[in-house]
């Protein structure tokens, strides 16, 4: 269930040398920072600017939903997605378990947020599904979905053939880093909508609720980028192991293709 493409047998950051092998641990730390800024300083923005959080259909239950959308679309995807570089030497069946795990909490908790907006338009009579950030929103969200019970059926039911697994991995993979893109980019589209629906008047005078909001969405950008970095870099991978050389032997077999990284 990674988002991934071919792997090579010679570096990544688990001792196996590489140019950039040092800077892992610096990078994935970076990633980490990042995303907990990210949900304190939405947690901030919310609390503190908006007046806090309830489950009573005001506007304080929709603070709920941009607080839990950073927190399970885009910080606990990203780590679901870093798992298999982070865990690169422990067993196979294990990391997969935790990268599904960890993506069906970010799943249920980005659930609840897309609820919360949809219970608080009803309560105050506002029309869903009228503007760009909201047709975003819902289609990274289906997919989402399809992704995570895609990956529970090819890569973690044992039913599953060798031979589909490794027609699937590679759309698996780019679906995994689109979606990841998509959380971002609508992250963004909703940042935009609250400070013109809430500050617009002032937003020009760059008071302090637009430039902390301005600032979460650069951090946005950067939390994508360096998780984006590292999924993306080949001396970062897992290195070969004896049930991915047979999935890539089907991969051949099949295609004629070079060999994917097993998930």
């Amino acid at each position: 269930m990674e988002p991934s493409s071919p792997s090579l047998s010679g570096s990544g950051p688990g001792g196996h040398g590489g140019p950039g092998c040092s800077l892992f641990p610096w990078l994935l730390g970076v990633s980490q920072i990042l995303g907990l800024v990210l949900v304190v300083l939405t947690g901030v923005w919310m609390g503190h600017f908006r007046g806090g959080f309830a489950w009573d259909g005001s506007a304080l239950e929709f603070n709920v939903h941009p607080l839990c959308m950073v927190l399970g679309l885009v910080f606990l995807y990203g780590d679901a997605v870093l798992v298999f570089r982070v865990f690169r030497n422990e067993a196979k069946r294990s990391v997969k378990l935790l990268h599904a795990f960890i993506h069906l909490i970010a799943l249920i908790i980005s659930i609840i947020g897309v609820t919360a907006v949809f219970d608080f338009h009803r309560a105050a009579s506002i029309p869903d599904m009228y503007s760009l950030h909201s047709w975003c929103g819902v289609l990274t969200l289906v997919l989402y979905c399809a992704q995570w019970l895609m990956g529970l059926v090819f890569f973690l039911f044992p039913g599953a053939s060798s031979w589909l697994r490794a027609l699937y991995l590679p759309l698996h993979g780019f679906f995994g880093l689109l979606l990841l893109a998509m959380a971002v980019g609508t992250s963004l589209t909703g940042v935009t909508e609250k400070l013109l629906f809430s500050i617009m008047p002032s937003y020009p005078q760059l008071p302090p609720e637009g430039i902390l909001a301005n600032v979460l969405a650069v951090l946005l950008v950067a939390f994508g980028g360096v998780v984006g970095f590292l999924v993306t870099r080949e001396e970062y991978r897992r290195p070969p192991h004896p049930e991915e050389e047979a999935l890539s032997l089907h991969f051949k077999t099949l295609t004629g293709a070079g060999s994917p990284t097993s998930p």
